[in-house]
């Protein structure tokens, strides 16, 4: 029992936090001097956001690197009745999607820095593991310093 609630708890600590609204997140970039990192994701349809969530975004490779290293935004179009977001997270998703993925692509993510200049996308899923997506966000972290 007590395995387990240290497992639970040292998963809880570890957990990076998303933020729904952009200027959120650039001032907390211009603050902390880090990089964004943007996912648009279809939780609830899209096969490859759900499995980029999973493989990637959800792994401890990338969630362990994040927390120290960027600010994660993600603008989520769900279907389902059951998972629809307020009208505010809406019309801020609408609004980030208009200025960063005015196609519509899903999934589709975006490294930026601070200042909201792309510096990668990843178009689709991106096919390669977690630490390998990592390690390139590291170079592109200190290429852009």
């Amino acid at each position: 029992m007590k395995l387990l609630t240290i497992f639970l708890i040292s998963t809880l600590l570890s957990s990076v936090t998303w933020l729904g609204d952009f200027s959120e997140a650039t001032s907390e970039a211009t603050k902390t001097h880090k990089l964004i990192l943007i996912n648009f994701s279809g939780s609830d349809w899209c096969g490859p956001c759900i499995r980029e969530r999973k493989e990637i975004l959800e792994n401890s490779a990338f969630t362990d690197y994040a927390e120290g290293h960027l600010i994660l935004v993600r603008a989520d179009f769900p279907r389902q009745k059951k998972n629809q977001l307020s009208k505010e997270q809406t019309q801020r998703n609408e609004a980030l999607a208009d200025k960063y993925n005015p196609d519509g692509k899903f999934p589709y993510t975006l490294l930026v820095d601070e200042h909201g200049k792309v510096l990668k996308d990843w178009d689709g899923f991106p096919n390669e593991p977690a630490d390998k997506f990592v390690a390139e966000i590291n170079n592109i972290a200190d290429a852009s310093r």
